[in-house]
């Protein structure tokens, strides 16, 4: 199951339901890797939809990471129960390809986050993540107005309960086909125009490559505008390792050079042992 399908899935349960699959056969290592503290580890729900919850929670915690993201309001106790946070909190079930960008959702877009909102708030969260949506024959420059009049009323709402929004950076070239916020000066034009502090952009560093690469320099040149990162190897969004063409080590220590503080998340989909490879990938980017 990818991102998208995870996202449908939640859609039909609704945003209050909590899927707990079958126990995948990868058992939790039993020592913890040694944190050096330049970076705050997390790691996505969805990539381990094999797994209970509460089971990758443990894992998790296992480990060392601090937080297991994109969980929604009845997701989020389970985390927090064993003493993580949830680093990157969904506030609506509308999904990806439908977002900010389309003003006939503005409305239902408003109710869904303000009735999440001041749970994450309640909940001692800090991010939700939201959705440009698809083009669907828009124009950049309408993409942006649209955006911008949409989530004004969300980051307002926001802003009163210390919550940051942070617009995900999708890749339109293989995964996410007419996605609208594909490009980092796209997503920067769009946080300019917003003009709130608590609106951030969630640099996706395996879409990013797929559309831009210059990872590193991007990184350097909009560390302003990003409040959240998440991983992947490239190509086949699988393991950070060898395999791919993305030397992590340098972009994590690039990260923790802009003073970034937040979260970095493990968000790739294990070809080999899902914990071993957690595990191995949280080591690598741990600089």
């Amino acid at each position: 199951m990818n991102r998208k399908e995870a996202l449908k899935t939640m859609a039909v349960a609704g945003i209050g339901s909590l899927a707990m699959p079958a126990l995948g056969s990868s058992a939790p290592p039993l020592e913890p890797i040694p944190m050096k503290g330049n970076i705050n580890h997390s790691v996505c729900q969805w990539c381990y939809n094999d797994m209970p919850l509460e089971d990758l929670v443990k894992a998790a915690k296992a480990m060392g990471i601090k937080s297991v993201e994109l969980l929604n309001a009845e997701q989020w106790p389970v985390a927090l129960k064993h003493g993580l946070t949830c680093a990157m909190a969904y506030g609506s079930p509308i999904g990806l390809t439908k977002g900010f960008n389309d003003p006939s959702l503005h409305a239902q877009l408003l109710k869904d986050y303000s009735l999440n909102i001041p749970k994450a708030a309640d909940a001692g969260l800090k991010n939700v993540i939201c959705f440009s949506g698809n083009r669907n024959g828009l124009t950049d420059e309408q993409g942006l107005e649209n955006c911008a009049r949409g989530l004004e009323p969300v980051l307002k709402l926001a802003a009163k309960h210390n919550i940051t929004l942070c617009m995900e950076l999708l890749n339109s070239k293989v995964d996410h086909k007419d996605y609208q916020c594909d490009h980092t000066e796209w997503g920067v034009k769009l946080a300019e125009k917003t003009g709130m502090d608590n609106f951030k952009l969630l640099y996706d560093i395996y879409h990013m490559q797929i559309m831009e690469g210059d990872v590193i320099a991007t990184i350097n040149k909009h560390k302003k505008y990003i409040g959240h990162y998440h991983t992947g190897g490239v190509p086949g969004r699988h393991e950070i390792d060898e395999s791919q063409e993305l030397y992590y080590p340098a972009i994590m220590r690039a990260i923790a050079a802009t003073g970034f503080k937040g979260f970095v998340a493990q968000e790739f989909m294990p070809a080999k042992d899902p914990m071993t490879s957690l595990a191995a990938a949280v080591k690598l980017c741990d600089i």
